[in-house]
């Protein structure tokens, strides 16, 4: 169930980086679902490489070279679904920064990790969930 939300999720945040940046477009909802998903898959196997890979600028730039590499993804899967079309890099980086800023917000407005949204104790227990609690006794 959580994957259909976040699917859902990323289709809404990709119809809306298409309506903020106007080199961008999408032609039916089909295309929008395709995209969303092609973008997720290559977020999940491409994108690991492609930061280790470029490690070094990464850590020179303090992890500002890693928007270049959204839209370099973005771009990617413009030009492998069609109905999806991006016109050049930078409205691939623009679209992608786009995208990443909604779907963080969606994501912070639909909690959509399912479950404690970051480190505020759940009611009633008094305790965090997130954290291991390690007790040592001393003995003197």
């Amino acid at each position: 169930m959580l994957v259909i939300i976040r699917l859902t999720l990323n289709v809404i945040s990709l119809v809306l980086a298409a309506q903020l940046c106007p080199g961008i477009s999408i032609t039916n909802w089909q295309a929008a679902l395709t995209a969303a998903l092609v973008l997720g898959l290559f977020n999940l196997f491409l994108k690991p490489v492609l930061i280790f890979l470029t490690l070094p600028i990464n850590l020179l730039s303090f992890g500002v070279f890693i928007f270049f590499i959204n839209g370099l993804l973005f771009y990617a899967v413009s030009r492998v679904v069609t109905g999806f079309h991006v016109d050049g890099y930078g409205n691939a980086l623009l679209g992608a920064f786009f995208y990443s800023a909604i779907n963080l917000l969606l994501g912070i407005l639909f909690n959509s990790r399912g479950g404690n949204n970051g480190g505020s104790p759940r009611k009633g227990s008094g305790r965090r969930s997130d954290v291991i609690d390690v007790e040592a006794k001393i003995e003197s």
